[in-house]
């Protein structure tokens, strides 16, 4: 199943909503809503910095990432970046294929 990371910044009153309600809490309402989707969540962890969040999470597909990245982002409360992941595997059978490309101002 493809996995996409989650970047997630929270707006002040998100901020508000997640001290009320704490980290654990906000986490198993992530799973229940991936889960719901068909998916899994591999990870949950907050971070300091730029970023206030990361998860990384099975979805069915891309359809399914955006969706998820569109409700979120709609409640105003945060804001998402979404990152697809490749695995080795992947890069492998990507190195595979050779599309047959022209740089800009090649002939």
């Amino acid at each position: 199943m493809p996995r996409y990371m989650f970047i997630v910044n929270y707006a002040p009153e998100g901020a508000k909503g997640l001290m009320t309600a704490g980290g654990s809490a906000r986490r198993t309402s992530i799973e229940k809503t991936v889960s719901a989707m068909g998916g899994r969540l591999e990870t949950f962890d907050f971070a300091f910095g730029a970023d206030d969040a990361y998860t990384v999470l099975e979805l069915p597909d891309e359809r399914a990432a955006a969706a998820l990245a569109l409700t979120v982002s709609s409640s105003g409360l945060t804001k998402v970046r979404v990152v697809v992941l490749l695995s080795p595997e992947d890069i492998d059978a990507a190195a595979q294929l050779h599309p047959d490309y022209s740089p800009p101002g090649a002939s």
